[in-house]
């Protein structure tokens, strides 16, 4: 039986919550998690800039398949690391009939952040996955359960399918997820089989818990209701935690600042949810350490939090990023914004106001719309039958033609090459323009301020998870 952490770290993305993060806290009792989202591009990344302390090819190493490591590491790799303005070599874009290399590296570096992540200790380790990135979910849940993962999160959006994904991966059966293709005229699915990266006599193999993301006790309780979506507890986000968040319920109204107002059915029945007899942490405004007693009292086995990890030295954002954004906590300018238009998911998303990052309107507005990382892209089966990708943050002409709606493209902005740019792997193009940042944190920050006024040079995870658990 796993022990139940009270702290679980947040799986910010794009590899904010990477690794070296995860590991620190999961050596320190709690449970650390990597993000999952984009692994494959930032694996390739790190290895263009010279993988120089190897902790990348050291995890490739480990992985049980060796000939399926050559072909990366010699398309991928360049020791001592790419000139500076030279672009990066992408892998490849996500679509429903990935061809084989494309998988494997999406199983490989899933299995490389988490056996990262696991290296040399008995602590736990999640991974954090969303909904809406639906193909290459299978593939990652994959490779970090070749890798030993111990939790596997998943929000944005109704991970109704995962907890029997998860289940039949770890016997060795095939297993497949639905794909949501607008206009598609029959189910599509991805199908995974475990067999072809594991030999058969190694099953069955570790199956981790798996905790939904969600915001209401009436997703609770669908979820709950078939063993074949049961997870094994929920993790329930409020409207100020970071990054994505579910939409108010029923016409959306908003305040002064242009943000959504969220009202009392926004607010989830817990004494639904403990009803349901699982387990559940609380996530959004939960940075503080009385916050966590309070969430305990309410029988919560714990809280899940974002901001103060973000901001620990093990993150991966950028030490000039952490910088800028303590520096305006500091002045009492550190402003974040619930934006519904920017992210081409249309669920409503936290920006922090950063200079020269794409939440200036300067910036935003110089940046040439393109989607090459193609992440948040949609399938889309046309009058023909073939199934093409759109994304609002594309360029307009190119989303229109593909049958895009004009109103969709009104303040979009790219959050792949954004949150790339947050982790210190910006895109340089040929024509010498680097991407921009586009940053996103939770907008309940007296905790970030109290831990802040002790740790004025900044804080390690270590010292975050000893500030919440009030040591």
């Amino acid at each position: 039986m796993i022990t139940q952490p009270k702290i679980i770290q947040g799986g910010m993305g794009i590899a904010v919550s990477n690794w070296e993060m995860a590991r620190a806290v999961s050596q320190y009792g709690q449970l650390g998690v990597v993000s999952g989202t984009a692994i494959d591009n930032v694996l390739v990344r790190r290895l263009q800039l010279g993988d120089a302390d190897g902790h990348m090819r050291r995890a490739l190493a480990a992985f049980p398949d060796k000939k399926m490591i050559g072909p990366i590491l010699h398309r991928y790799f360049i020791e001592g690391g790419k000139d500076p303005n030279v672009p990066f070599l992408a892998a490849h874009k996500l679509v429903v009939n990935q061809i084989h290399s494309a998988r494997e590296l999406l199983v490989i570096s899933s299995f490389v952040e988490v056996w990262l992540a696991k290296e040399g200790h008995q602590g736990l380790i999640g991974i954090n996955l969303l909904e809406k990135i639906q193909m290459a979910n299978g593939a990652s849940i994959l490779g970090a359960m070749m890798a030993g993962v111990d939790y596997v999160l998943m929000g944005a959006g109704l991970p109704r399918e995962i907890p029997h994904f998860i289940k039949e991966i770890s016997l060795g059966n095939a297993a497949q997820l639905s794909i949501e293709v607008k206009n598609a005229t029959n189910p599509i699915s991805i199908e995974i089989n475990p067999k072809e990266f594991i030999p058969d006599s190694d099953f069955p193999i570790k199956r981790p818990q798996f905790l939904a993301i969600i915001s209401s006790d009436i997703l609770a309780t669908y979820l709950a209701r078939e063993e074949i979506t049961k997870p094994d507890g929920f993790i329930i986000e409020s409207s100020i935690a970071g990054g994505h968040n579910a939409p108010p319920r029923g016409k959306i109204v908003l305040d002064e600042n242009n943000e959504p107002i969220y009202g009392p059915r926004d607010e989830p029945n817990l004494e639904k949810i403990k009803a349901l007899g699982l387990p559940f942490w609380l996530a959004g405004g939960f940075g503080k350490p009385e916050q966590l007693i309070s969430a305990l009292e309410t029988g919560a086995a714990g809280i899940q939090v974002g901001t103060i990890f973000a901001l620990c030295e093990e993150s991966g954002f950028t030490k000039e990023l952490r910088a800028q954004v303590l520096e305006q906590l500091d002045s009492g300018n550190l402003d974040i914004h619930t934006d519904l238009l920017a992210s081409p998911t249309s669920f409503p998303i936290k920006i922090v106001s950063v200079p020269n990052s794409t939440s200036e309107s300067d910036v935003y507005e110089t940046r040439e719309k393109l989607c090459d990382l193609s992440y948040l892209r949609t399938p889309v089966e046309f009058a023909s039958g073939r199934i093409g990708y759109r994304c609002s943050g594309e360029p307009d002409r190119a989303y229109l033609k593909k049958g895009g709606e004009a109103e969709s493209l009104i303040g979009r902005k790219c959050l792949c090459n954004g949150l790339m740019s947050n982790i210190g792997l910006p895109q340089h193009r040929l024509s010498g323009y680097v991407e921009p940042t586009l940053l996103t944190l939770g907008s309940d920050v007296e905790g970030l301020k109290e831990l802040h006024s002790h740790f004025k040079n900044g804080w390690s995870a270590k010292e975050a998870i000893s500030y919440l658990l009030g040591l």
